[in-house]
């Protein structure tokens, strides 16, 4: 019986300063893989769509970063926001107030018309809240997003993220593709911990990037492909469905790095979050289990993308 401390977030060190440091040497993997890339593609734009979320967040972060190190102005980043039936007027807020701060190009593509044409194309019920309802919005922001490129002589960011990718919880030749993915080996708890030091370090500059910056760290995790509330807030929230992100991230830590099983992995949850049920934990880790290796198949086919830490 294992009776020793566990860290639960072992992709986050604890120290302010280490942690500082390795926020910093993750940023600048990011952007010197994607500036890399923009300059070998000799692309006009990155695109990226921004949703208001964390992972579109800390990839619009990452493209800005990488057009200052090019030289070049950052309104070659165009940020693109595509409205549709989940969309809340908060992410929507977000997501341009952060351009704005960022001075980035920004665009917004209502992809509500598209996707009930779309519907009508392949007989799709719209009262019917399926994977089909959910996955088809996905498909159209990332036709929309392509096509951008195309038209503006760019390439498309991919902003999904290690967590999503061990979890296969991204629509397969939807938002799962990009021309290359600079969250591809960021883990979400990680994700939370990049954005926070940005607010952090970009807030003694500009407040207002810090309060946007932490009111994204305050929203639901949610793909906001339902549609919203009579209220007008959220009703889709990814880890009500899946469990807690830092569980998943714990158990793909261990899984990988320390090649530990399922009961291993188990009993160092349960010491890791003592406040958590046990059939809490053993029902997050078996979604894990189950969807890791029946989502193989959209890790198969990936775009490129920096490889940050020592699990990828």
């Amino acid at each position: 019986m294992l009776t020793r401390w566990v860290d639960p977030t072992p992709f986050i060190p604890h120290n302010e300063q280490l942690r500082a440091e390795r926020c910093e040497l993750i940023l600048k993997m990011q952007a010197d893989g994607l500036a890399k890339r923009l300059e070998h593609a000799r692309a006009k734009t990155a695109v990226i769509g921004i949703s208001g979320g964390l992972d579109s967040c800390l990839a619009l972060l990452v493209a800005v970063r990488a057009m200052k190190q090019l030289g070049r102005p950052t309104t070659d980043v165009l940020a693109v926001t595509m409205p549709c039936f989940g969309t809340t007027k908060r992410t929507r807020s977000n997501a341009e107030i952060l351009c704005d701060e960022l001075h980035v190009s920004f665009t917004e593509i209502d992809i509500a018309a598209t996707v009930h044409s779309h519907f009508r194309d392949i007989g799709q019920d719209e009262s019917v809240l399926d994977v089909t309802y959910e996955n088809g919005q996905a498909r159209v922001r990332t036709l929309e997003l392509m096509d951008t490129a195309n038209r503006t002589g760019g390439l498309v960011v991919g902003t999904g993220d290690l967590s999503e990718l061990a979890l296969g919880w991204a629509t397969y030749n939807g938002d799962h593709m990009s021309m290359y993915g600079v969250n591809a080996s960021v883990p979400k708890t990680l994700v939370k911990a990049l954005v926070g030091w940005h607010a952090k370090r970009l807030g003694e500059q500009n407040p207002r990037i810090q309060a946007v910056l932490l009111d994204i760290l305050d929203t639901p995790i949610s793909p906001e492909l339902l549609p919203v509330g009579a209220d007008g807030e959220l009703v889709q929230r990814t880890e009500e469905t899946l469990g807690k992100y830092d569980l998943h991230d714990f158990a793909l830590y261990h899984m990988l790095r320390g090649g530990y099983g399922p009961e291993r992995i188990f009993e160092m949850a349960r010491l890791a979050w003592p406040e958590l049920e046990p059939d809490y934990i053993r029902t997050t880790l078996t979604t894990f289990y189950r969807r890791f290796f029946s989502q193989q198949f959209k890790r198969s086919c990936l775009p490129d993308g920096p490889k940050v830490g020592s699990v990828a």
